[in-house]
């Protein structure tokens, strides 16, 4: 069958619909709604032929889904990777989160970008496929994991176990982007020790409040040092995020015409592949050391946050010639004709997404690459129904010429 005649299948009402279903869905991580949808993915792919189950892992009775659509052999297989945990609803929303709600521009919901639409869109891509009698040689395996907000717990549970696949595309949300780089993440803690006064000798005091003020623009402009190359470098990032200041570590905000002699500083911090967290804390370190200069009597101390055995985000690269970025450039080229754009993406290079962990603990090659952005982590959370059905037809062209 001609691959335009293929694109052409794609059955737009139903694919829409289960995204609105899935949408309907209240999986909030670390609820038993994940894992409600988790059993709702794998009850559809084993509606389309695929063999599918539940993977539990941890002690929590946490689930992810996992279906495969088995090959005639000889082929390369290809992971597709999703969560369905998402973020909890915000104020601001005008819409219903939980409705699915579709208009003739886009699909709300909370979720829906982060990241239902890419789940959906590559459940759609195989179910179109099947459909129309395709026989590949190469395995398609599509997961959905859970516990992505707790550092990707569910994705590094399945590598854990032993899944593999040679190439994968992860589908957060890059607005149909393919991103071939991006971030690990870090989380840290800075407190600042002054020495306080009441105001009338504030000449006397060290304020950790004012030190706190001058050091908050230099960290959230950092870079660190070691980048392999400047497009590394501009991945590197840092931002404070809480601050909190008064007198003791009790934080005591009732003495006000005292100068406050401490501050904790809480932030997150971005590195690049080839970086590492020790080396941006020891850039950090190097920045207090000068703020501590600069404010005769502080002491500034640093530490990595205390993340209870939830794991970090690792750094993602993928050469841009590689075979599986190819695939979905030379696919992006056919349903949009112009030429995609490739590399580390702004803002999506920020990212901590699972990719990370296929890549550094499941040593596979794979990309980036899915609907929804513009709207994410916002009040009515919503994408453009023509990127969501685009991705469906990439992702289609994708499997065909990676799985053969």
């Amino acid at each position: 069958m001609d691959r335009n005649d293929l694109l052409a299948r794609i059955d737009v009402p139903a694919s829409l619909a289960l995204l609105s279903r899935m949408v309907q869905h209240k999986s909030y991580s670390k609820t038993d709604g994940e894992r409600q949808l988790a059993n709702f993915m794998a009850e559809r792919m084993r509606e389309i032929g695929l063999d599918a189950a539940v993977a539990p892992f941890g002690d929590e009775g946490r689930v992810n889904a996992v279906g495969r659509w088995k090959g005639s052999g000889g082929g390369k297989s290809l992971l597709f990777n999703g969560h369905v945990d998402t973020n909890p609803v915000t104020e601001g929303w005008t819409v219903d989160p939980w409705e699915g709600k579709v208009d003739d521009q886009f699909i709300y919901g909370i979720g829906v970008s982060n990241m239902k639409a890419g789940d959906a869109a590559y459940f759609c891509a195989v179910k179109t496929l099947i459909e129309a009698g395709v026989k590949l040689r190469g395995d398609v395996i599509l997961t959905y994991v859970v516990g992505e907000l707790q550092g990707g717990v569910g994705t590094y549970s399945l590598v854990e176990q032993g899944l593999r696949a040679d190439y994968f595309i992860n589908s957060e949300p890059t607005d149909l982007k393919a991103m071939t780089m991006h971030a690990a993440a870090f989380m840290f803690i800075i407190e600042l020790v002054g020495n306080t006064r009441h105001l009338s000798k504030r000449e006397e005091a060290v304020d950790a409040i004012a030190a706190a003020c001058d050091l908050i623009p230099r960290l959230n402009a950092m870079k660190f040092s070691d980048a392999r190359s400047p497009a590394h470098e501009a991945i590197n990032r840092v931002h404070v995020g809480v601050v909190h200041g008064a007198l003791g570590r009790e934080l005591h905000e009732w003495r006000t015409p005292q100068v406050a002699d401490f501050v904790r500083i809480k932030g997150s911090g971005r590195y690049a592949p080839g970086q590492t967290e020790q080396g941006a804390l020891a850039d950090m370190r190097r920045e207090l050391d000068a703020l501590e200069a600069r404010f005769p009597g502080l002491k500034a101390s640093l530490m990595s946050e205390d993340r209870a055995g939830v794991p970090t985000m690792p750094p993602f690269e993928v050469a841009a010639d590689s075979p599986i970025v190819r695939a979905v450039n030379d696919a992006y080229r056919a349903v949009r004709g112009e030429a995609q754009p490739t590399g580390p993406v702004a803002p999506s290079c920020f990212y901590g997404t699972d990719a990370g962990h296929l890549y550094t603990y499941g040593g596979m090659e794979g990309v980036v690459c899915g609907p929804g952005g513009r709207y994410n982590t916002m009040p009515d959370e919503r994408v453009d129904i023509p990127d969501y059905l685009d991705m469906i037809r990439i992702y289609m062209l994708a499997i065909l010429d990676t799985c053969g």
